[in-house]
């Protein structure tokens, strides 16, 4: 039986979208699913004591800067160090995640081309264009994408909320969070723990 990894996620950051590549590869080998979850990172922040980076001792502030660039060294990935829009606007990408994922489309995929767009091409994914740009460059059909998201913003924000609830029932107080078999990890640096834990014999 296929096993799961849930997948609690908010597209500005970049830990998650650094280790999206590594999670995507993790699932094939297992042949696992990623339930992908967008959240609200504010309200998980709000509830567990966390801070938007701006609100950060100057100290933590400096010492991610040093984590940033040894892990887009790790993946090789060239990435902005400073997004010209950071945190950007990401509700409507967001609903756009989850209208994809309710239609059966690879939501993995696309979160992470939002994070692609973010990190590597310095680009605003709050603005309506750059999320078309997006889901076109994942051969989406972007008009339809957009007319479901904006269409059932009543249904995905519902479900915007209950993925919140249902990561903070999983201990949420960050992101990239992942859970299997109701064991949760924080980061993407926790990923071989995630590997390991779908090698493991179901109860």
């Amino acid at each position: 039986m296929s096993r799961t990894v849930t997948y609690y996620v908010f597209l500005n950051s970049p830990w998650c979208f650094m280790g999206a590549g590594r999670l995507a590869e993790i699932a094939r080998t297992a042949g696992a699913t990623v339930d992908v979850r967008p959240i609200n990172l504010g309200r998980v922040f709000q509830e567990t004591g966390g801070k938007p980076l701006a609100q950060r001792p100057q100290a933590r502030q400096d010492y991610r800067l040093y984590e940033l660039a040894r892990w887009r060294r790790w993946y090789g990935l060239d990435m902005v160090e400073h997004p010209d829009v950071f945190p950007c606007d990401e509700g409507l990408a967001a609903t756009c995640v989850l209208a994809v994922k309710a239609a059966g489309g690879d939501a993995l995929a696309l979160a992470t081309g939002f994070g692609a767009a973010l990190w590597l091409d310095n680009r605003d994914i709050g603005r309506r264009p750059i999320i078309e740009g997006v889901l076109k460059a994942q051969g989406l059909d972007a008009a339809a994408v957009l007319a479901e998201a904006e269409g059932q913003a009543d249904r995905w924000a519902t479900e915007l909320q209950a993925n919140t609830d249902a990561a903070r029932a999983a201990g949420c107080f960050g992101v990239p969070w992942y859970v299997v078999d109701g064991e949760p990890f924080w980061g993407q640096d926790r990923l071989d723990f995630v590997a390991e834990a779908l090698t493991r014999p179901t109860a």
